[in-house]
């Protein structure tokens, strides 16, 4: 096979790299500036991070000296990243931010309910440990017990 009719793609990868180092130098200006609204740093600095992957993605991948066979592969890999959070956001991205979880609502109230009247609770779940004079004073209702029986 004969390789006559290929361009040479030769790459200038120091310049690359002062190119990359000076995005970085900008985007850590970018976030010292104080700017009044701090939606203008987020667009400046994502601005210089997209650049900063153009250029590994064109040079370090060599995708700049492709033909347009790649953006046959990129289309189905779109799809799947668009269509995949999409299809799963029932599941898990919506029903995640539910309050769901029964120590948030009714359950909560009624375990401290009974937690008032039994004296149990304190973070030891309210078993009995078998220790039953040991930790008296540790439990609101036996000291109104001991009060009441007088």
């Amino acid at each position: 096979m004969s390789h006559d009719n290929h361009e040479s793609h030769h790459v200038n990868y120091l310049a690359v790299f002062f190119a990359l180092c000076g995005f970085t130098a900008l985007s850590v200006v970018f976030d010292v500036l104080s700017f009044e609204n701090h939606a203008i740093t987020v667009v400046l600095v994502m601005a210089v991070a997209v650049a900063k992957a153009l250029c590994v993605m064109m040079f370090f991948m060599h995708l700049k000296f492709e033909g347009n066979w790649k953006f046959m592969l990129l289309a189905p890999t779109t799809i799947l990243a668009i269509g995949l959070p999409l299809a799963l956001m029932p599941d898990v991205g919506v029903a995640y931010y539910i309050p769901t979880a029964p120590q948030r609502g009714e359950w909560r109230e009624q375990m401290e309910e009974y937690r008032a009247v039994h004296g149990t609770g304190h973070g030891h779940g309210g078993e009995d440990h078998g220790d039953e004079g040991a930790h008296e004073d540790d439990h609101p209702g036996s000291a109104e017990a001991d009060d009441s029986s007088e």
